[in-house]
C-alpha cells in the first residue's frame, strides 16, 4: 500500500510539472484552510500551497463561498507575486462589473489575455474578450480611446480588426469613442472595417460624419483602396453609400485603379455605378486611365462598358492596347480589337502596338494585330517598321515561321535606309525572300495593285456622299451585280475579312458595289447587316464580342441571347423594306412540310411568274402570318378562319435573320422555319434563279425597260476543311461485338458525310454555278480559303479564330490578281 501511495504521488507530481500552471480551475476553499495567506488585494487572495509546493491565486466567488477559483499554480514565489499584483491591478473592474468575469471560460480568457498582452488598456482586454458590458465601467472606460498597445490601436481599432459588430455598436453608440484616431501606420477604424467581410461594420462607424472615413495612411490608401484591393465588393458599396469619396489620390491613383488592377470586378462596378466619371480618371504616375490597368479581358470589357476611351493616350503615350501588347495580356488584346482599339495608333516613339508585338517576338499578338488592320510598313520616330523590328528582334525557331508568316500576307524584303547598303536585304533568309529588284527607270509612273487601291480610296471619298451614292449608281449602272454568302456560323468572320479585302481595293463599302445580295445562315445576318449599311470593322468587332454572348452553355444553345442580339442590332420593328437598296434575299427552310422547301426573306415583293407547286399537296399549309398572329397560332390547337397573307416587306428584319439561322442542334426552330443550310448553304444558283424570274416578271408585267443584264456574281465562302480519310462508311446488323463496334463506328461516319453533302458549299456547288455563269457570259467570282484545320461553326476560342483570319489574309494575298480583277468588273459594271 505504501508503495501504491507513493506511486500515485509522484504520478501527481509529473501531472503538474507538465500541466499549465496557468489554467484556471474551481478548487474548493477548504483546502487552503491550513495554508498561509502571502498576498491579499478585494476578492484575490495568494496562498502558499506546502503540500504541492507551490504558489496559488485564488479569486473568491461571492456567489458560491465554498469554492473558489485558481488563477494560476507556480513554483517560483517571485513570479507568483507579479502576476498577482498584475491580476489584482486589472481584473477588479471585470468581475465587479460582469458576472460573466466569474465563469471558468471567462476567467480563462481574460488571464490569458492578460498575460499575453501586458501593454493593453483595460479596454483593449474588454474588447478581445468580447465582455461588453464591462465597458461602461469608469476604471475600463477612461481607456475608451488610449493607444496604449504596440501597434497604436485603440480599443475601436481592436473590435473593427476582429469584426465584432456589437462590441463595435457598444462603443460607437454608448461609449462615445472617437473615430478620427489612428494607429502608428495613420490607418483609422474604417482601414481596418475595410478588411473585413462584413459591411455592417461600415455602417454602424458612419452613423457620425468624421474625416477618418477618407484617411490616407502611411501606404497611400484611403479605406476605399484597401477594401477595392481585397475585393470587399459589399464593404465599398457600404462605404459609397456613406462618405466616402471615390476622388481621393492614394498611392498616386485612384480606388477604381486599384479595383482594377487586383481585377475586383464587383467593386469596379461599384465605384463605377456611384460616380461614372470614375472610368476616365488618371493616375498621377503615368496618367493612365483604369482601362489601361485592366490585366483581365472580363474588367476592360467593364470599363468599355462604362464608356471608357479605347483609344486614350496616356502621359507616356501609350494607349490601352500598347500596355496589352507589353504585358502580352493576348484576351484583353482582342476585348480592345473588337471593341475598335486602333491597331496603327502611334505611342512613344512613335511605335505601334505591332512595333512592341515585333519587339517581344509573340506570333499570336503579331497575327492579331494584322488581322484587325496593323500596317506592317509604318515607321516609328528612328525610322523603323514593325517588318524591320521582326528581322532584328525575331530569334529561333519563331524567326523563319515570323519571317515566312509575313512574306506570306505581301510584307516585302526589310532594306536598310543608308544608300552603302541598297542591294541586300537584312539578313533574310533567300527562301524567305527574293533579292530586292532595281528600281524602275523607264516606268516610273507605273501603278500597283496597292496604289490603284490608295488611290480609288481617296477618289471614292472626294466624289461620293452617302445621301446621292445609291441614286447615282442606278442611273449610271448597266448591269447588275450580285454578292452571294454562305453559311458557316462563326466562320462568318472569313466572309467579313474577304468583304473588307473587297472595300479596301474598290474604295467603296460594299453596299455600292452590289444591286443584289443573298445570304444563307451567318452569312443571310452579314447581307442583312450590309443592307442596312454596317460597316465591315463594326461586324468583324462585333461578331467577336457576339460570340460569348450567344454560344453560352452547351447545345443547344438559348435563342433569347441571338434574338435579343439580333433586335438590338437591327431594331425590334425594322422591315424588310426598310430599305429597298440594294435588293437582298436571305434563305430559310420551311420545315412544317414534307418534303421541306427553301424560302426567301426579301426585302421587295415576290417574283409573280405563275410557278407550280413543286409537289403535290396532300394537306393545307398556313400562309405565311403576321409574327404575331404566327406565334399564337402555333400556340393554339385551333387555326384562326381569317388569316390575311404576309407580304415580303412587312417580315421583321431580326425575324428574318433568327430564321436563317436557326441551325439544327445549335439552336431552336424559329417557328416553322431553320437554317437556309439545309437547302442552300450556298446560295448562289438559288439566288441565280430568283434574279431570273423577277427579271421575267418585270416582262409579263410590262416593264422590260426596268430589266437589267447581270453583269458580275461573286460567290464567298466560310472556308473549306482539310478532306480527311474516312475508313469505313459500312452500316450492317452486327453478328458479335467486334461487328457492332464497326457498325457504330460506320454509322457515324455515315451520318457525318449526309449532313456534310447537305450543307456542302463547295465542289460540285461551286462548278454547278460557274458552268451557269458561263454559258450565259456572267463574270464569276469565287473566293473560299482552305484551312488547314477544321474551325466549328461555334468556335469561341480567341487564338482558333485569329489563326483562322490569319489564313483568310494569306489567301486575300494570294489572290491579289483575281480581286483586282473581280473590281474592275464590279467598278464598270
Amino acid at each position: 500500500m505504501q508503495f501504491i501511495g507513493r506511486l500515485v504521488g509522484t504520478l501527481n507530481s509529473v501531472t503538474n510539472l507538465f500541466s499549465n500552471p496557468h489554467r484556471v480551475r474551481e478548487v474548493p476553499l477548504s483546502e487552503y484552510r491550513a495554508c498561509p495567506r502571502v498576498l491579499e488585494d478585494g476578492r484575490m487572495v495568494l496562498y502558499r500551497n506546502s503540500s504541492a509546493k507551490s504558489w496559488d491565486c485564488l479569486l473568491i466567488s461571492l456567489e458560491t463561498p465554498q469554492n473558489a477559483f485558481r488563477l494560476f499554480q507556480v513554483t517560483s514565489e517571485l513570479e507568483a507575486k507579479e502576476a498577482f499584483l498584475q491580476y489584482a491591478d486589472k481584473l477588479r473592474p471585470f468581475y465587479e462589473s460582469s458576472r460573466q468575469a466569474l465563469r471558468l471560460d471567462a476567467l480563462q480568457q481574460l488571464t490569458d489575455c492578460l498575460r499575453n498582452y501586458p501593454d493593453w488598456s483595460l479596454a483593449h482586454i474588454a474588447v478581445e474578450t468580447g465582455m461588453r458590458d464591462c465597458l461602461k465601467h469608469n476604471c475600463i472606460i477612461s481607456y475608451i480611446n488610449s493607444r496604449e498597445n504596440k501597434e497604436g490601436c485603440t480599443p475601436l481599432h481592436l473590435a473593427c480588426k476582429k469584426g465584432d459588430v456589437d462590441c463595435i455598436r457598444e462603443l460607437v453608440d454608448e461609449c462615445q469613442v472617437r473615430l478620427d484616431l489612428v494607429d502608428n501606420n495613420a490607418e483609422t477604424v474604417f482601414h481596418y472595417a475595410a478588411k473585413q467581410d462584413n459591411f455592417r461594420v461600415v455602417e454602424i462607424l458612419c452613423r457620425q460624419p468624421t474625416c477618418g472615413v477618407n484617411q490616407v495612411n502611411n501606404t497611400g490608401e484611403t479605406p476605399l483602396h484597401v477594401a477595392c484591393r481585397l475585393g470587399k465588393s459589399d464593404v465599398v458599396q457600404a462605404f459609397l453609400r456613406s462618405s466616402a469619396k471615390c476622388d481621393i489620390i492614394g498611392g498616386q491613383r485612384y480606388p477604381i485603379h486599384t479595383a482594377v488592377k487586383y481585377c475586383q470586378n464587383g467593386c469596379a462596378e461599384s465605384i463605377l455605378d456611384a460616380d461614372p466619371s470614375q472610368v476616365h480618371s488618371e493616375d498621377l504616375l503615368y496618367g493612365g486611365t483604369p482601362l489601361h490597368w485592366a490585366n483581365k479581358a472580363e474588367m476592360a470589357r467593364l470599363l468599355i462598358g462604362h464608356g471608357s476611351k479605347v483609344n486614350y493616350l496616356s502621359k507616356t503615350g501609350d494607349s490601352p492596347l500598347h500596355i496589352m501588347v507589353k504585358f502580352k495580356r493576348f484576351d484583353c488584346i482582342m476585348v480592345l480589337l473588337t471593341n475598335g482599339g486602333n491597331p496603327n495608333l502611334k505611342g512613344e516613339n512613335g511605335n505601334t502596338p505591332l512595333h512592341l508585338a515585333m519587339k517581344l517576338d509573340k506570333l499570336v499578338m503579331i497575327k492579331a494585330l494584322i488581322v484587325f488592320g496593323a500596317e506592317i510598313d509604318v515607321p516609328n520616330d528612328f525610322g523603323e517598321t514593325p517588318r524591320l523590328l521582326a528581322v532584328r528582334a525575331s530569334k529561333g525557331d519563331n524567326r523563319k515561321v515570323l519571317l515566312s508568316m509575313l512574306h506570306s500576307v505581301g510584307a516585302e524584303c526589310c532594306y536598310p535606309s543608308t544608300p552603302d547598303s541598297l542591294q541586300q536585304p537584312l539578313e533574310l533568309p533567300s527562301s524567305t525572300c527574293p533579292p530586292r529588284p532595281p528600281p524602275p527607270h523607264g516606268n516610273r509612273g507605273a501603278i500597283g495593285f496597292e496604289d490603284a487601291v490608295h488611290i480609288a480610296t481617296a477618289l471614292s471619298a472626294l466624289a461620293y456622299s452617302r445621301d446621292t451614292v445609291d441614286l447615282s449608281r442606278q442611273q449610271q449602272r448597266k448591269s447588275d451585280s450580285l454578292l452571294c454568302l454562305d453559311g458557316g456560323g462563326i466562320k462568318g468572320l472569313v466572309l467579313i475579312q474577304l468583304l473588307l479585302a473587297l472595300e479596301k481595293a474598290a474604295g467603296r463599302p460594299i453596299r455600292e458595289l452590289f444591286d443584289w445580295v443573298s445570304g444563307t445562315s451567318t452569312g443571310g445576318i452579314l447581307a442583312l447587316a450590309i443592307v442596312h449599311g454596317k460597316s465591315m470593322e463594326y461586324l468583324r468587332c462585333l461578331y467577336f464580342r457576339m460570340k460569348a454572348e450567344v454560344f453560352k452553355g452547351s447545345r443547344p444553345y438559348e435563342s433569347a441571347p441571338l434574338e435579343e442580339f439580333l433586335k438590338r442590332e437591327f431594331g425590334e420593328h425594322t422591315k424588310m423594306a426598310d430599305v429597298r437598296k440594294p435588293k437582298v434575299m436571305v434563305t430559310a427552310t420551311l420545315s412544317d412540310r414534307h418534303p421541306a422547301e427553301l424560302h426567301l426573306f426579301r426585302n421587295y415583293d415576290t417574283p409573280e411568274i405563275g410557278r407550280e407547286p413543286p409537289y403535290t399537296r396532300t394537306a393545307e399549309f398556313r400562309p405565311l402570318l403576321k409574327p404575331e398572329e404566327d406565334d399564337k397560332t402555333l400556340k393554339s390547337e385551333e387555326r384562326p378562319r381569317k388569316r390575311r397573307k404576309l407580304s415580303e416587306g412587312e417580315q421583321l428584319v431580326w425575324r428574318a435573320a433568327r430564321s436563317s439561322g436557326a441551325a439544327p442542334s445549335y439552336f431552336r426552330p424559329m417557328n416553322r422555319f431553320l437554317d437556309g443550310g439545309l437547302l442552300a448553304n450556298n446560295p448562289t444558283l438559288d439566288a441565280l434563279t430568283e434574279i431570273h424570274a423577277y427579271n421575267k416578271s418585270l416582262k409579263m408585267k410590262d416593264r422590260s425597260h426596268e430589266v437589267k443584264k447581270l453583269g458580275v456574281v461573286v460567290s464567298l465562302g466560310t472556308g473549306k476543311p482539310p478532306q480527311v480519310q474516312v475508313s469505313s462508311v459500312d452500316v450492317f446488323r452486327p453478328s458479335n461485338p467486334w461487328e457492332l463496334a464497326k457498325t457504330v463506328f460506320g454509322a457515324k461516319e455515315l451520318g457525318k458525310m449526309i449532313v456534310d453533302c447537305c450543307t456542302e458549299s463547295d465542289g460540285c456547288t461551286v462548278d454547278r454555278a460557274m458552268a451557269w455563269c458561263e454559258m450565259v457570259d456572267v463574270p464569276y467570282f469565287r473566293l473560299s480559303p482552305q484551312f488547314k484545320t477544321e474551325v466549328m461553326l461555334d468556335e469561341v476560342d480567341d487564338i482558333v479564330l485569329v489563326n483562322m483570319l490569319w489564313e483568310t489574309q494569306i489567301y486575300i494575298f494570294q489572290q491579289k490578281d483575281q480581286i483586282r480583277q473581280l473590281v474592275e468588273c464590279l467598278l464598270n459594271a
